[in-house]
């Protein structure tokens, strides 16, 4: 099948034909640990990465595989994905993937809190460290590149602030300074935006939001473009005889084709093997599940976002109101232009009161799930300075755009006239 094929086709039909023994039309789930050898010489080539197959599930699974090549194809087809436990570990995998001690990264710094913690508190005691750039301007990241950075890395739409980032722009810069872009897409899907085909080398997506959209697993991934050059001196993990592997350079010593994916070949090879965050056949199979429905529920989480945006907008107890579809917000033009298809599923206010205010209304919701995540197709609500955010210090929280008052709204894809009751009601209740 071409993989030129329409979205919404492939998210129904990637990465699984029926299976060739029982003609099984739905994908298996394979709850196995080990995989049987031929022979002896089979189980070597495979230990050896002479041949592909299955060897054990920590590395892959026939049920992760075909969620695999169903990123891979709505990412933008020539591609190469590995799946994991969670987004973050993903996140963590990816950098040192890349980086070693004394590296550096040069990043965003309106970044979810969970990964912020890791660039800023946890990544050091590796000997990594992070330049976070002073805005989302090209230029602040030309600005925070410096000899030793090693990547640079971005969310589409900064959770929680919803500050779209400029891709190209900032892929322009990272690309000039010969240095990997890696994207957390996880706020807009591959359905909303195709990072890879803006410039990302690296796109990162937490499976548990909106891809697997029912808030029943977590999981997380990371998609190889295939066209980052590994070969400069400066990336000695991918350089250096590799001594977990003989000596195998990774990007030198790879067959012409699998050295395209040279970053997928050791981020699965080398941190998924050993250090084990492996995402189970059962979640795997989730998160197919709700790749089946994404073009389809996607539209309705972006018309919703929009809907309240508008109405909390003009609301005399709304302080202040952030989604990137709105018009006058200060991303519009950019998700104008990138994001045609609509601007995602969360908006972000702040109610006139601050802090105590915002309690009362979180308090006040019926609808609403007053819980930390997002990306279920049930509407979710959540004070991010004092949970999500809450491990970063005041002026952390500022820079990284968490005011006091900040709510977030993950907007679902109930009836839009229920939702917007709802919200006027604990409105009212302020």
């Amino acid at each position: 099948m071409s993989k030129t094929r329409a979205f919404d086709t492939a998210a129904v039909q990637a990465g699984h034909t029926p299976d060739p023994t029982t003609l099984s039309r739905a994908v298996p789930v394979y709850r196995t640990t080990a995989y049987a050898f031929r022979s002896a010489e089979h189980a070597s080539r495979l230990f050896s990465l002479e041949e592909p197959g299955n060897i054990y599930s920590r590395i892959g699974n026939p049920t992760n595989e075909a969620l695999e090549a169903r990123l891979s194809e709505l990412e933008g087809g020539d591609s190469a994905s590995v799946v994991v436990a969670s987004g973050t570990a993903a996140i963590f995998n990816t950098v040192v993937t890349i980086a070693k001690a004394g590296d550096e990264i040069a990043s965003a710094p309106n970044l979810y809190g969970g990964t912020y913690t890791m660039f800023d508190a946890i990544l050091p005691d590796f000997g990594i460290t992070t330049r976070f750039a002073e805005s989302l301007d090209p230029a602040a990241f030309d600005r925070a590149i410096g000899p030793r950075t090693r990547l640079v890395y971005v969310e589409t739409i900064g959770n929680p602030a919803l500050d779209l980032a400029d891709i190209e722009g900032i892929a322009t810069v990272a690309h000039r300074h010969g240095l990997p872009l890696v994207v957390d897409a996880t706020f807009t899907t591959p359905y909303l935006l195709r990072a890879i085909e803006l410039g990302a080398d690296v796109v990162v997506n937490s499976l548990t939001k909106w891809i697997g959209g029912h808030g029943v697993a977590l999981g997380g991934s990371v998609t190889d473009a295939g066209r980052f050059d590994w070969s400069d001196p400066r990336f000695e993990l991918f350089n250096r005889p590799d001594p977990a592997w003989h000596g195998l350079r990774w990007a030198v010593d790879l067959p012409s084709e699998s050295r395209r994916f040279a970053f997928s070949t050791r981020f699965r090879t080398g941190p998924l093997r050993n250090l084990g965050a492996c995402l189970a056949p059962d979640s795997a199979w989730h998160f197919l599940q709700g790749l089946e429905t994404l073009h389809v529920r996607m539209p309705r989480h972006c018309s919703n976002a929009l809907a309240v945006a508008e109405r909390l907008a003009s609301h005399p107890k709304v302080g202040w109101v952030r989604y990137p579809g709105l018009q006058g917000d200060p991303s519009y033009t950019l998700a104008s232009r990138t994001l045609k298809k609509g601007a995602g599923g969360m908006v972000v206010f702040g109610v006139n009161g601050g802090r105590a205010a915002g309690q009362k209304f979180l308090e006040a919701l019926r609808l609403f799930s007053h819980v930390a995540n997002v990306g279920d197709a049930k509407s979710l609500v959540v004070h991010p300075a004092s949970t999500t955010h809450s491990q970063l210090s005041d002026e952390q929280q500022l820079a990284a755009g968490v005011p006091p008052d900040l709510v977030r709204l993950s907007i679902g894809i109930e009836d839009i006239g229920d939702i917007l009751e709802d919200l006027e009601g604990a409105l009212a209740a302020v």
